[in-house]
């Protein structure tokens, strides 16, 4: 089975189609879209018009191939929605920052879903269809081609989504960086850019430059600030042999019964007596 979309969005909008096709025209819609049968579609605020070419069939006393005209409209969001999800939107800096760097954020349905409202088609209700075929159902074969070869767009294309709910992406921009954030973010995008200069050659070209008067050898290995020439003498251990404590009475390579640290002591001690007791 050919995959029409690998993001999520996409899989969302083929996701919604198929709940309401059976699945035998959603596999002939998919042959449809794989071998471009789909011969053009233009999309135009919240519906997609397509030229989807039909198949010859005698029995049916169909000798030349028919031309059929799809008509896909999505149900757009309301002003009023769109007016609560652009400032809800507006209200979150990664949201805003993504958005106007052309990207889209992987909890956008978040927003919406908060709002009461979604983003990406779910069922029936957000997808009309209609087709000049003669097929009795509907959405039928060349409904479902026009579906899939949209969801293949989304991937590329995801603003589209927003333009099909009824939004372009111009305007999209153009109220987000109206909030307080998007001002912010979208002034920073709009610093001028750097002018990039032709190389003459791939390769850096080694340039001549001036050295300053060296210094002299006492300058160099005496620095500026002299080290102390009075050491403060460190405080003596408040633990004596703490090396030998750190490993208690029966470290790893002790195989003996008796404590360690009583034998260390023992011998120590009969170092420091000279072994006289």
């Amino acid at each position: 089975m050919a995959t029409f979309s690998r993001t999520w969005w996409g899989q969302r909008f083929i996701a919604a189609l198929e709940t309401f096709t059976d699945s035998a025209r959603l596999g002939r819609g998919r042959s449809y879209a794989v071998n471009g049968k789909i011969k053009q579609y233009d999309i135009e605020n919240s519906q997609i018009k397509a030229k989807v070419r039909g198949s010859v069939n005698p029995y049916f006393g169909v000798y030349k191939e028919p031309l059929y005209t799809t008509t896909i409209d999505i149900e757009p969001i309301s002003e009023k929605n769109w007016s609560k999800a652009i400032a809800y939107l507006g209200s979150k800096a990664s949201w805003v920052s993504k958005l106007l760097l052309n990207e889209i954020p992987d909890n956008i349905e978040e927003v919406f879903s908060d709002l009461g409202l979604h983003l990406l088609p779910r069922d029936r209700d957000d997808i009309h269809t209609s087709c000049s075929c003669p097929d009795w159902s509907n959405p039928c074969k060349h409904i479902a081609g026009v579906c899939y070869a949209i969801a293949s767009e989304l991937d590329s294309d995801p603003f589209l989504l927003f333009e099909l709910r009824g939004i372009s992406r111009s305007r999209l921009r153009q109220e987000l960086a109206k909030t307080p954030l998007g001002e912010a973010v979208a002034s920073a995008l709009d610093t001028e850019e750097i002018t990039i200069d032709a190389a003459q050659s791939y390769y850096t070209e080694p340039i001549e430059v001036a050295l300053d008067k060296p210094c002299s050898l006492k300058d160099f290995w005496q620095p500026e600030k002299r080290l102390p020439s009075v050491t403060e003498a460190s405080d003596r251990a408040s633990i004596p042999a703490i090396a030998i404590k750190k490993g208690g009475d029966f470290p790893p390579f002790w195989e003996l019964d008796t404590s360690f640290l009583t034998l260390m002591e023992e011998l120590y001690s009969r170092v420091k007596t000279k072994n006289k007791f």
